[in-house]
């Protein structure tokens, strides 16, 4: 059954996101007023038979005006990967918007409900796809290969992005210049998520040996960070469609790649001895960042991000946040068991210390200190009971008014950890958790077997990826878990018929490690609902999804867990 779309305004707005582009601009992120984006009678409205695209400024400006669209939705991508999921809450002084986005009590008027803001992307990028001379050179050198191959990656991006929220939709390629068009196209048959995956996958493969455009930087951060990395989108669309030994191989080819290889950074957050406990070397580890949507600083100038608003204390909403974190994000962090390894006397032994469950200055410092090092919640005193201002203040580290992160370096690898476990090597999945990954991992802590059977999937060059420069990923935030005996690969209580039984006893268990860990190291930045809503899928299990949500304030909500086991109400209504 196909459902009528009337909402002409909806369209109208959709259509006029088709903005080409020559902008009086000094600077490419000096774009203009999105509102006269939005109007089909701006002047900066330039439809086909107007413009083609066959000048560098051309395109370089257009392509700037996608990333200008792409600021739109990206706060809202965060939040929708977080208000729905179990490790934010909404506070007191929340809006009723994000009150009803955590509750999934979802209508056509909330704020996130927008729709057209992605087709706009979307029409943008189809638009460019459809007019930019790919076929033109200088010099030898393709002139617009790299806008292209970008341009279809943002496309493939949001597309993904718009099946996470909503579930099945309009799947169009082509520009939309009319309302007519428009109509036509946004009432044919929906499709969902794999279908939508399959679809880029065969777009994008042919591009992946495109370099990143290059233009410099821009307000100080360089504008090869505002591209996706093609294999790596392309690992998560394998992902979701379930092609696991696929996006291993993307995962893999990106960070083994012999010109710019991905090394985790070594630094994290520690207990900085096994004797006190007061005060944790709780450094902000890096955000590791390897692709963002650069946001404006002034409204004047485009889109500013208002997550720090929503998720923080700050002079402009006089200190009362509208997100903090949920009790079951306190849950999962303060039940690792942090572990800390030292030497014994002459050098020859080593003894294992586990950090004890209470008696800190914070209660954030029990189990993981990942939780700790980037939540702060402290009062501010003793207001007067007629203060406008909150008695508490609140900080969250990763949240940044500058730029809103899309991929970084651990959560690929934990991607990566998650398409190996799912294509049957759960021991090399483990060991990224454990110990991190190179040659030397793989030799002493996967058998010879499962190594076999991953052939290069599992190679990382020994002089690339040494034994000292890498981590496991859960030692980021619990101490020396290589040494852990209570953080192991799952085994079965008694020996199974087959190895094969083995493999398949242990892959939904590593994979239940797997997503806390993406707990305990994503945490705010957007991705949590949809890792779940991606196993959940996987296994065919909508509990997977709503047991944990029902949950997130400690007490299990019936009505909510009774909503979440369809899911068809886990996402958001079309208009």
């Amino acid at each position: 059954m196909i459902t009528k779309i009337n909402n002409k305004n909806w369209v109208r707005s959709f259509i006029a996101g088709v903005s080409y582009l020559l902008l009086l601009s000094s600077s490419p992120l000096l774009l203009t007023s999105c509102e006269d984006m939005l109007k089909p009678e701006s002047d900066l409205v330039e439809y086909e038979e107007d413009h083609t695209l066959d000048h560098a400024t051309d395109s370089v400006y257009s392509v700037m005006g996608i990333i200008n669209k792409l600021q739109i939705i990206a706060d809202r991508v965060v939040l929708l990967g977080e208000v729905r999921g179990d490790l934010v809450a909404p506070t007191a002084a929340a809006s009723n918007d994000l009150k009803r986005l955590s509750a999934f009590s979802f209508n056509e008027k909330n704020r996130y409900n927008q729709i057209s803001d992605y087709y706009a992307v979307i029409n943008n990028c189809n638009y460019y796809l459809a007019h930019i001379d790919t076929a033109m050179e200088r010099r030898g050198r393709n002139l617009f290969m790299r806008e292209y191959a970008a341009v279809k990656s943002y496309r493939a991006w949001t597309y993904l992005q718009l099946a996470q929220a909503y579930g099945e939709v309009p799947l169009i390629l082509t520009p939309l210049m009319t309302e007519r068009e428009a109509l036509e196209a946004m009432n044919q048959p929906r499709v969902g998520i794999k279908a939508i995956c399959d679809t880029f996958i065969d777009d994008l493969t042919p591009y992946v040996g495109v370099n990143l455009p290059e233009i410099g930087s821009v307000n100080g951060m360089s504008s090869k960070a505002f591209f996706i990395p093609m294999r790596v989108l392309l690992g998560d669309l394998c992902l979701w469609a379930g092609r696991y030994q696929e996006a291993a191989r993307w995962y893999h080819d990106f960070l083994t790649d012999r010109y710019s290889p991905v090394n985790m950074s070594l630094q994290r957050t520690a207990w900085p001895n096994s004797s006190q406990y007061t005060s944790p070397n709780d450094r902000y580890y890096p955000i590791e960042t390897m692709s963002a949507i650069p946001m404006e600083a002034r409204v004047f100038d485009g889109t500013i991000s208002n997550l720090p608003n929503l998720f923080q204390s700050t002079t402009e909403n006089n200190y009362f946040y509208e997100l903090t974190a949920s009790s079951a994000m306190s849950k999962i962090s303060a039940d690792q068991i942090y572990c800390i390894e030292n030497d014994m006397p002459g050098g020859t032994t080593k003894d294992t210390v586990y950090v004890p469950r209470s008696g800190f200055t914070r209660a954030e410092y029990v189990g993981d200190l990942r939780f700790a090092s980037n939540f702060i919640l402290r009062s501010s005193g003793t207001p007067s009971e007629y203060s406008e201002y909150n008695s508490y203040l609140q900080g969250i580290n990763k949240i940044q008014s500058s730029f809103i992160s899309l991929y970084r370096k651990t959560m690929i690898y934990l991607r990566y950890a998650e398409a190996l476990n799912r294509a049957g090597y759960p021991q090399i999945a483990f060991a990224i958790l454990k110990y991190g990954i190179c040659d030397e991992v793989l030799k002493n802590r996967v058998d010879a077997e499962e190594l076999e059977q991953a052939g290069d999937l599992a190679f990382f060059d020994p002089n690339v990826f040494r034994i000292e420069d890498v981590l496991g990923i859960h030692s980021r935030g619990s101490g020396d878990s290589h040494a852990n005996a209570f953080y192991v690969l799952p085994q079965p209580e008694t020996a199974l018929a087959s190895r094969q039984d083995t493999v398949n006893y242990q892959i939904p268990l590593v994979e239940d490690m797997i997503v806390t860990e993406m707990a305990l190291e994503g945490a705010f930045e957007g991705y949590r609902f949809n890792d779940l809503m991606r196993v959940a899928l996987r296994r065919g299990d909508a509990s997977y999804l709503a047991a944990p949500i029902s949950r997130r304030n400690g007490e299990s909500d019936a009505t909510l867990y009774s909503l979440l086991m369809d899911p068809k109400n886990w996402y958001l209504p079309l208009p």
